[in-house]
């Protein structure tokens, strides 16, 4: 009996993925390229980069600062809040980051923050816990806002230059 097409598709495929694999490996790390997101590189992003990245948001709104001038557009999905200045995303709204999520304990924030590379904790006054983010491209800071019983209300971060 003649072997057809699809059975030596069915074997050369695996095989030739085989071949290239040990011939040419990813390089080291290149798999946490695509498998971990640093949140913090979202900052700076473009329109264009955010929508095309993210998609059409689910909704869209204004954030009115202290003052006139601190007034925000805001891009909301579901897996984070993006706030423009001039065409570029400046500050980022989570529910998670590094293993804290909204509506822990605020007690946990330092264990968890205090061990990672990278932080330096600013202030922790009763309302908020804050780590300037080194290594970036920009000066970042990293905040915890904290409900008046001690839990994680928002997390996030933004550029502290603006």
């Amino acid at each position: 009996m003649p072997v057809s097409n699809s059975k030596i598709g069915r074997i050369m495929c695996p095989l030739l993925f085989l071949i290239f694999y040990f011939l040419f490996p990813p390089l080291p790390g290149a798999q946490d390229n695509f498998v971990i997101t640093d949140e913090a590189s979202y900052v700076g992003m473009t329109l264009e980069e955010l929508i095309i990245r993210f998609g059409i948001p689910r909704s869209v709104h204004a954030a009115r600062g202290l003052y006139e001038w601190q007034d925000d557009v805001v891009f909301v999905y579901n897996t984070a809040d993006f706030y423009i200045y001039r065409n570029r995303v400046w500050q980022v709204g989570l529910t998670s980051y590094m293993g804290v999520n909204s509506g822990d304990h605020g007690q946990i924030i330092p264990l968890i923050m205090d061990a990672a590379p990278g932080f330096s904790m600013l202030e922790s006054p009763s309302n908020f816990i804050a780590y300037y983010m080194y290594e970036r491209s920009w000066p970042m800071i990293l905040r915890f806002d904290l409900t008046e019983t001690g839990r994680v209300r928002g997390i996030f971060i933004f550029r502290s230059d603006l």
